[in-house]
This record gives structure tokens, C-alpha cells and sequence, in this order.
């Protein structure tokens, strides 16, 4: 009797090595949040705001950024909340926001800058699908350290491209608003 053995090769794939990613962390409303740090171009102390009348209430103002206008969003306000209390610890966090041609500084107003953290590839958990206190798609993963979990932001939806586009109009408007000051 001839006994017939299915017999399977399976390659194994190489395994992917992922580097762990540094974040730079920060404080809202008492979560803490993140952002990875190839987006941050400055960390800034809160300052003087122009405010720049008929835009949406999540665009506090435009800073002028060694002659550049950088338009000012508070991410309290852009998740649905109150807005973020000004305080002597509260920052501008500048980040670099890239779309093909388009290049465009952007703050952001948070209560508190914490530290950079190191979080390896395999302490990174999905997006949940219920019980964030912000939209899903704001969320790029739930980093693991030390017991808790560290909300990892997905800067390219929340601040996205047709924002971006407003943004920008933001700008123009802020450098007419200071050209008009200047004089």
C-alpha cells in the first residue's frame, strides 16, 4: 500500500524588524497625547495671538514665526471641547505639515508639553472603534508605556488637507492683518 503525504513548504516571510518610534507628548484636558517628533519643527511658549476675524472657533490666531505667519490651532476646541485654558506651562507646538507641494507651518495650543518617548512598533494598538472621547479617524494608534496608554495623533486627519487649504487662507489673511498693523 502506497500511503500519499500532502507535504507543505511554507517559506517563512523575513521578519520585519520596525524601529521603535520617538513621540513627543503633550497634555490636553488631562490625556495624554502624541505626535511623532519628524513632524515637529518648534516647541514655543504661549505668546501673542492675532486673532483674525470670521474663521472657525478651532483657529485661535496666527503667530509671526521669524516673519512667517503660522496659524494657530487649538486642539481642544478641534476635538469638540472647551478651550484650552492659558496657562503658564501652556506651548504652541509648531509642526511641519507636508502634502506633495504643499508645505505649511502649523501650531497647535496645548496645556502642557511632557517629554519624547521611545514606543516600540509592537506596544502600538489600533485605533479603537468606540469610547474615544475624540473621532477615530484622529487617532493613529494607543501607545502602551509604562500601564497606560498614550493616545498617538494622525496630525494628516486632524488637521487635513482641506483644512490645510483654510489654513493657509488663515495665513494670508494674518499677513494682510499685520500688514495693515505695520503701518
Amino acid at each position: 500500500m502506497t500511503a500519499l503525504v500532502k507535504v507543505e513548504t511554507r517559506v517563512a516571510a523575513p521578519a520585519v524588524v520596525q524601529e521603535p518610534q520617538q513621540y513627543l507628548t503633550f497634555m490636553l484636558a488631562a490625556e495624554l497625547f502624541a505626535i511623532g517628533i519628524l513632524r515637529i519643527k518648534e516647541i514655543i511658549e504661549y505668546g501673542q495671538l492675532t486673532r483674525v476675524p470670521m474663521m472657525p472657533r478651532f483657529i485661535r490666531g496666527v503667530i509671526n514665526m521669524r516673519g512667517s505667519v503660522v496659524p494657530v490651532v487649538d486642539l481642544s476646541v478641534r476635538f469638540g471641547r472647551t478651550p484650552v485654558a492659558v496657562t503658564r506651562r501652556t506651548c504652541i507646538v509648531v509642526l511641519e505639515m507636508n502634502d506633495g507641494d504643499f508645505q505649511q507651518d502649523i501650531g497647535i495650543v496645548v496645556d502642557s508639553v511632557s517629554e519624547v518617548l521611545e514606543i516600540p512598533a509592537n506596544m502600538v494598538e489600533p485605533a479603537p472603534t468606540f469610547g474615544a472621547k475624540i473621532r477615530t479617524d484622529f487617532i493613529q494608534g494607543m501607545g502602551k508605556v509604562n500601564d497606560r496608554f498614550v493616545i498617538i495623533l494622525n496630525v494628516l486627519n486632524v488637521l487635513s488637507i482641506e483644512e490645510m487649504s483654510e489654513l493657509t487662507r488663515v495665513a494670508q489673511l494674518g499677513e494682510q492683518t499685520m500688514g495693515a498693523s505695520d503701518t
